[in-house]
């Protein structure tokens, strides 16, 4: 761990708790309603769909910071974790989202 530990009590826990269910009851209700404005074509799919995937990987990044404690360690080992991630998950959705499309032109 490094030099700071990690915040003693609870009340970090509910203020992660709430964020995260905002971000989720945000989620919930777009998918009920699916305004129109967002359901245009945007890179192969939806803007609807990259919202989704933009908040779910929010939610990610909260719950790997401070469930999984990793916002307290070294910066090194943050990098070694965060830069893979940072790379790939765009890379691998840019591939499902173009060639998901794919599905539609046979």
């Amino acid at each position: 761990m490094a030099d700071h530990a990690s915040p003693s009590g609870t009340a970090w826990i509910w203020k992660i708790f709430w964020i995260l269910l905002a971000i989720t009851t945000v989620e919930v209700a777009l998918g009920i309603i699916k305004p129109e404005f967002l359901l245009g074509q945007l890179a192969g799919t939806s803007v609807l769909n990259i919202l989704f995937i933009g908040l779910t990987l929010v939610k990610a990044a909260y719950i790997v910071q401070y469930f999984m404690h990793l916002k307290y360690e070294v910066g090194s080992l943050q990098k070694a974790i965060y830069l893979p991630v940072l790379i790939l998950i765009p890379f691998l959705t840019a591939i499902l989202m173009f060639e998901g499309q794919a599905i539609f032109e046979f």
